[in-house]
């Protein structure tokens, strides 16, 4: 009895430990971290990368957690990050300032787009129908007399 007990405490033991190296975000934290960038490469956001044993991501995830430790406003945790690393750290370009047109041209382009493709299709349907080709051999100056000899010269030379 007391082996299956000493066991069942040794299997479970690992699930109950936090791995060495893991932390603990909170939601807080998350919720930050998500805002920037892993520093690493990757172009993944911070709290999403999947890199095994990348010490960036844990040292900004530790970073991190010191500054809300301590219980620094999200704006200065924001600003640190951009003083350490610059701008490139946002995940998404902050809503003012010249980093507004990111936000501001993909709606311009899609109106603009939309404007050229209703304009050109309004040109398609009031271009005049094409003359028939009764009407159209007569006002090119051809007589029936030249077409009728054109006819018989091309079925000449088209026959095998």
């Amino acid at each position: 009895m007391a082996a299956i007990a000493m066991l069942a405490m040794f299997a479970t033991a690992p699930l109950l430990m936090t791995p060495v190296g893991a932390q603990q975000l909170s939601d807080r934290a998350k919720q930050i971290g998500g805002k920037f960038m892993c520093m690493c490469g990757c172009s993944q956001v911070l709290t999403e990368c999947n890199h095994v044993g990348c010490s960036t991501s844990a040292a900004m995830l530790k970073e991190l957690n010191q500054s809300l430790s301590r219980g620094d406003s999200e704006n200065a945790i924001t600003q640190m990050f951009v003083q350490e690393f610059g701008t490139k750290v946002y995940a998404e370009p902050p809503k003012s300032g010249f980093s507004l047109v990111a936000w501001i041209l993909p709606s311009v382009y899609l109106f603009v787009g939309t404007g050229v493709v209703v304009l050109v299709i309004a040109r398609w349907r009031k271009r005049p129908d094409p003359l028939p080709a009764t009407s159209a051999v007569n006002t090119t100056g051809i007589s029936s007399e030249m077409l009728e000899r054109a006819r018989a010269r091309v079925s000449r030379e088209t026959q095998d």
